[in-house]
């Protein structure tokens, strides 16, 4: 498959009827109604056997973190268990029609963000598992995560039905009016958080306009400055990162001497060359900054395990702060079932993936392969540690309010899916009914059950012995 096409056919060479007609052919094949349907195979894989088999390419003491961390809810268990519902997806009904996909299209990853140009945007974050698939697996990621978080609020049935309908809905109706739309059009949409205040200011009511608002000032709040402040201190008169073990613990406290100085070369070397992938520019940005302190950093709940460097750099002097995040890359979770990715390596995979799903990306996402004092060669991405993004409280969220989110999210998700996929045959298949909303909406709620019913395994192995469980 040619790297630069997803879709595996070139919409060049058929015409919108030809399209839409591919669309609607493809409902013989998948009945949208069939989509409502999850039975998990009688040799259904070990839940907490797909999490293990992950957690052996890990830092071994970072591990139990991991399943403490997924172990304290169903919702905190979902968002670690991308493999597992990745294998569970493969075997559901499918269009055939294809797109890039994020991989973890659950709720939390969406979120606001910074644009280059400082204007703050709402789009998909997390591409750690982006990889070309079947559109549907990333719309049904993300209705499960609704039902599972409606749960956790105590929403009941008929609530969590209607949060997952107005989120699908919005994902249709948004799809067939990019449909409609020139090429240029479709990728020049973004969401910028004024606008959208402005569309939803009815809707969304005082109560859920101030979270509205409070959100974006956090996001504004959190970006290089409030975490040079947070996570930095001066020691001697030398600026460096404050640690915090586990989670964050600096390189010259985790390793001895020689191993220390080598990986600190390593570090070094990987964030001078990965420049070597951002555009000229910004390369020359990157290179006005010097390397002055890094740190190995827990991240996330399906993350952590996987190796993590921050980097301070400095630029003026030592009061103009830039903080990288080096994360370590892997296959996607979806590649044994939707085909490994066109890419020489994972960071350029998820760099990729990142560039073409979102509206506009951080200005220095990079990738680049390093080696590990074990010799072993692995891949990463590089981007900013924390730039203006703003993340969703789903526990504060009332039906109206996860109702109104889950439509955004739609709506991004669409426009992500639009940009890389048959965005007229995609429409076509979804026609302007409801079939597909509430087949999702059923979905959703037997997904939940197994999601329940996984966790629970996973509570059970702990308490068992079978795999620690540390809290942080």
């Amino acid at each position: 498959m040619n790297e630069n096409n997803p879709t595996g056919h070139d919409m060049r060479h058929r015409t919108p009827k030809e399209r839409a007609a591919l669309g609607k052919a493809a409902r013989t094949t998948a009945p949208r109604s069939a989509h409502a349907e999850f039975t998990p195979p009688p040799k259904r894989t070990d839940p907490v056997d797909v999490i293990e088999t992950q957690s052996a390419k890990r830092v071994p003491e970072l591990v139990p973190i991991r399943y403490g961390r997924m172990s304290e809810s169903p919702f905190r268990f979902y968002r670690g268990a991308a493999a597992i519902m990745a294998a569970d997806l493969a075997d559901t009904p499918r269009s055939g029609i294809r797109a890039q996909l994020c991989g973890d299209a659950h709720m939390l990853n969406f979120r606001l963000l910074a644009s280059p140009e400082r204007r703050l945007m709402f789009d998909i974050n997390d591409f750690d598992e982006t990889l070309p698939g079947p559109w549907e697996w990333d719309v049904k990621r993300l209705s499960a995560s609704l039902v599972i978080a409606g749960r956790a609020n105590g929403f009941s049935a008929k609530e969590r039905a209607s949060v997952v309908r107005s989120a699908v809905r919005s994902y249709r109706e948004q799809m067939r009016t990019f449909a409609g739309l020139g090429n240029l059009d479709v990728w020049y949409t973004r969401f910028e958080a004024d606008e959208l205040q402005q569309q939803f200011a009815l809707e969304l009511g005082a109560k859920n306009s101030y979270l509205w608002e409070r959100a974006r000032e956090r996001a504004r709040a959190h970006d290089t400055v409030q975490v040079f402040d947070k996570l930095t201190h001066i020691v001697d008169g030398e600026r460096l990162i404050a640690p915090d073990p586990p989670l964050l613990v600096r390189l010259a406290d985790l390793l001895p001497e020689a191993e220390r100085s080598t990986l600190e070369k390593e570090i070094t070397r990987l964030i001078e060359h990965y420049g070597q992938t951002l555009q000229s520019d910004r390369r020359f940005l990157l290179e006005s900054y010097r390397v002055a302190d890094m740190a190995r950093k827990v991240v996330g709940v399906g993350s952590v395990g996987t190796r993590c460097w921050i980097v301070l750099l400095l630029g003026r002097d030592d009061e103009d702060p830039l903080f990288l995040q080096a994360k370590e890359a892997d296959e996607s979770v979806l590649a044994p079932y939707a085909g490994a990715g066109a890419f020489r390596t994972q960071g350029e995979r998820v760099v990729a993936g990142q560039r073409l799903m979102q509206a506009t990306s951080d200005i220095f996402l990079g990738w680049e392969r390093t080696q590990g004092i074990d010799g072993r060669r692995r891949d990463f991405y590089v981007r900013q540690l924390r730039d203006w993004k703003g993340v969703a409280v789903a526990e504060n969220m009332s039906p109206k309010g996860m109702g109104l989110f889950g439509q955004l999210c739609g709506a991004t998700l669409a426009r992500a899916h639009a940009r890389s996929g048959d965005r007229i045959a995609i429409a076509a298949y979804l026609g302007s009914g409801d079939t597909f909303d509430r087949a999702l909406a059923t979905f959703a709620e037997l997904y939940a059950d197994q999601n329940e019913k996984d966790h629970q395994a996973l509570v059970d192995a702990i308490r068992a012995g079978r795999v620690p469980a540390e809290a942080a």
